[in-house]
């Protein structure tokens, strides 16, 4: 097989996104995630080195035709040494577009050298724009230091800045106006998205997710919005803020989900790979590395893991299955 050969599952969906996880702690203890007490982090033997996650992305890159890296968490500015990471990468021959997704806490400190370093763009995970209730949601008082963050990865050039929220009924949902109003002020991309269940208690409850249909009903009752249209495998449905430049986004991973045009393959942060974030079953790269194999044979396993894809995550069904694994050790 050509080496850049597309990543085609037997859907025919070509994978061109790789979501790559540095770690699965995280400094936050956000109630729809984790406990209070946090999770059992993987032990650090166990986490890829710099240098295994670069060979990988360059198998990646090179060799199965991979074109934007996301680095995710846990929470991935809490990586050692990430900006020389980020420059490693970047500098590859066939470097990825490459964009991070945080919870913004560390941000305000790091945003221009992971800029200078090679990193594109940031997405910001924020849902409440009060203090109490981000204290509240994420059992820690770091409000100011998110939006500190935000504003350093803008003036670092890392845009447009995309904020994440998940609306929770009863919890936060009461504050999507004035979130994408807060977006549309300073220049930010909002994006809402639909809560799935991936937390480490096993809570989610269907009842409170709140729906892409509800989410644009409120938005609509304080703003005028037109379609834009959807930019290839992208995940959110865009609309734009009539008078504005600016662009809201919903991500409906739940009621309208877009497997079908799914591009994303991830890398866990003890390197198993995953076809898709609901996955049950993983392929071990870490292993294939450690027990010296070469590029070739760690080639042949990615595209056999991404042939056996599956149609969809079946949220909802019958037949649907929780990953063994919570978010915080997936990867976004």
């Amino acid at each position: 097989m050509h080496p850049s050969a597309p990543l085609q599952d037997r859907f025919g969906r070509i994978h061109t996104d790789l979501r790559v996880s540095l770690t699965d702690r995280c400094n936050l203890r956000c109630t729809y995630c984790m406990p209070e007490q946090g999770l059992a982090w993987l032990p650090k033997p166990e986490l890829l080195t710099d240098d295994e996650l670069l060979r990988l992305v360059r198998i990646g890159t090179e060799r199965l035709s991979i074109r934007t890296v996301r680095l995710t968490g846990g929470e991935p500015l809490l990586r050692r040494g990430l900006p020389g990471l980020v420059a490693r990468i970047a500098a590859l021959p066939r470097a990825p577009e490459l964009s991070l997704t945080t919870n913004g806490v560390g941000l305000a400190r790091t945003a221009v050298e992971l800029a200078s370093a090679g990193l594109r763009r940031v997405n910001v995970s924020l849902d409440t724009l009060r203090r109490d209730r981000y204290q509240q949601l994420t059992r820690r008082d770091r409000l100011p230091d998110v939006l500190l963050g935000l504003a350093a990865a803008q003036a670092a050039g890392l845009a447009p800045v995309k904020v994440n929220a998940v609306p929770v009924r009863g919890v936060n949902d009461d504050e999507i106006p004035e979130l994408a109003a807060f977006a549309v002020e300073h220049g930010y991309r909002m994006r809402f998205i639909e809560s799935m269940p991936l937390d480490a208690q096993g809570a989610w409850e269907r009842e409170k997710m709140v729906s892409a249909e509800e989410i644009l009903e409120l938005l609509r009752g304080r703003f005028t919005l037109e379609p834009v249209p959807r930019e290839g495998s992208a995940p959110a449905e865009e609309w734009r803020v009539v008078g504005t430049a600016a662009v809201v986004g919903v991500i409906a991973s739940v009621t309208r989900p877009f497997c079908g045009g799914c591009d994303r393959v991830r890398l866990t942060a003890d390197g198993q790979l995953r076809n898709c974030l609901f996955a049950t079953a993983e392929s071990d790269l870490r292993a294939l590395l450690r027990g010296g194999a070469d590029d070739r044979t760690v080639e042949a396993v990615w595209r056999a893991a991404v042939a056996g894809k599956g149609p969809g995550h079946a949220i909802g069904s019958a037949s649907f299955q929780r990953p063994d694994r919570p978010m915080s050790a997936i990867g976004g």
